[in-house]
């Protein structure tokens, strides 16, 4: 298996449509059937390959600044990770957050941030659960437009400290969209 890096930019139709398979699979009642994004275009993608060239699991990221109690953070979101069914349980998502871990090793990057609903992976990846009032952009998914502004605790918000910042409770203010 191999692990390689791309940019969202470089996707090709041909990616681009094995990325679709995948995304609905892992996501069948969720994920738009017509784009390899929930919300918004991540910057880039580890995309996990097995030997015979197929795609087997992606991770989307997000590099951008956010604001935690008033202090600007710079923060890498993690956003569906996900592994096609028949190559679950075998360690490829440990892989892909490992591959992440690496990526951010000498980076500016101060903490890695996702929401799951299942926490087991990243729990056991260094993550952890913690309780911010969060605020964030709304986005309607349907046609691309913001609506409105979000604010609540988010059960699902878990991070991991990749910097040399604490993590603090209080206010997160993602400064756009929530993943």
């Amino acid at each position: 298996m191999n692990i390689k890096m791309v940019y969202e930019y470089d996707i090709n139709s041909q990616l681009r449509d094995k990325l679709q398979n995948l995304l609905v699979e892992c996501f069948p009642d969720e994920y738009p059937k017509d784009r390899i994004y929930f919300k918004q275009l991540p910057h880039f993608r580890f995309i996990a390959i097995d030997d015979k060239n197929q795609i087997i699991g992606q991770v989307c990221l997000d590099y951008r600044v956010m604001n935690l109690n008033g202090k600007p953070i710079k923060v890498l979101g993690i956003i569906d990770l996900c592994v096609s069914n028949a190559n679950r349980s075998m360690g490829i998502g440990s892989l892909m957050i490992s591959e992440v871990n690496k990526f951010c090793e000498n980076k500016s990057v101060d903490f890695l941030l996702l929401f799951a609903d299942n926490k087991k992976l990243y729990l056991n990846s260094g993550f952890k659960s913690v309780d911010n009032e969060c605020k964030w952009l709304k986005i309607n998914n349907e046609n691309h437009t913001t609506s409105g502004i979000g604010k609540e605790r988010i059960d699902e918000l878990m991070v991991k400290e990749v910097g040399n910042i604490k993590w603090e409770s209080g206010t997160l203010d993602l400064i756009g969209y929530l993943y």
